[in-house]
């Protein structure tokens, strides 16, 4: 950011990846902050900057092509129910390995919301049903995707000046089990 000409104007979300933690800025206000996951070695969360633009409720998870190789394959092989005992289907074959998705719901590694950017890496915030890793000093464990301690307070944040998005809407839609993606007005 020290690079950077001039600092953004208006709403301003920066994570420090190493500190683990994604700050909130209003103009140059902190708002608030909340703890983060960042990617472990070896799927290191790429540095980047862009808008964040969607937020998605009860969220699909479609695995990557490379977990799906190296986990999800190799314990389909050991467990052939294995897809339905972790909530996930396939929806088809593409190039020899089958596309998987988890289904909406509680143990959906993306929680309950995620918050998309038109980026080309394919980084978003997330929520995660592994609360337990955000009581650790060191939080390097996605596989490079961001992970939030408390992405409702996100949500609730970047919806504010939309008065269809009550705190009550927010909650009920991260708990519907029906995907749902809304467009922030003011990205």
């Amino acid at each position: 950011m020290r690079w950077m000409p001039q600092e953004p104007d208006g709403r301003l979300i920066v994570v420090n990846i190493p500190e683990f933690v994604l700050h909130v800025y209003d103009g140059k206000n902190k708002v608030f902050d909340i703890n983060v996951v960042v990617g472990k070695d070896g799927h290191n969360t790429t540095i980047f900057s862009d808008k964040l633009t969607t937020i998605v409720f009860s969220p699909y998870w479609n695995v990557p092509r490379s977990i799906v190789k190296s986990e999800i394959e190799p314990a389909i092989k050991k467990d052939p129910k294995y897809l339905q005992k972790h909530n996930m289907e396939s929806t088809g074959q593409s190039n020899g390995l089958p596309v998987v998705r988890q289904k909406p719901g509680g143990d959906n590694s993306n929680g309950k919301v995620k918050f998309l950017f038109q980026n080309s890496c394919n980084i978003y915030f997330q929520d995660t049903p592994a609360k337990e890793l955000f009581n650790k000093s060191v939080r390097a464990f996605s596989h490079g995707c961001i992970r939030l301690a408390e992405p409702e307070k996100l949500a609730d944040y970047l919806l504010k000046d939309n008065s269809k998005w009550t705190d009550e809407k927010i909650n009920d839609a991260m708990n519907s089990g029906n995907e749902q993606f809304v467009a922030l007005k003011n990205p």
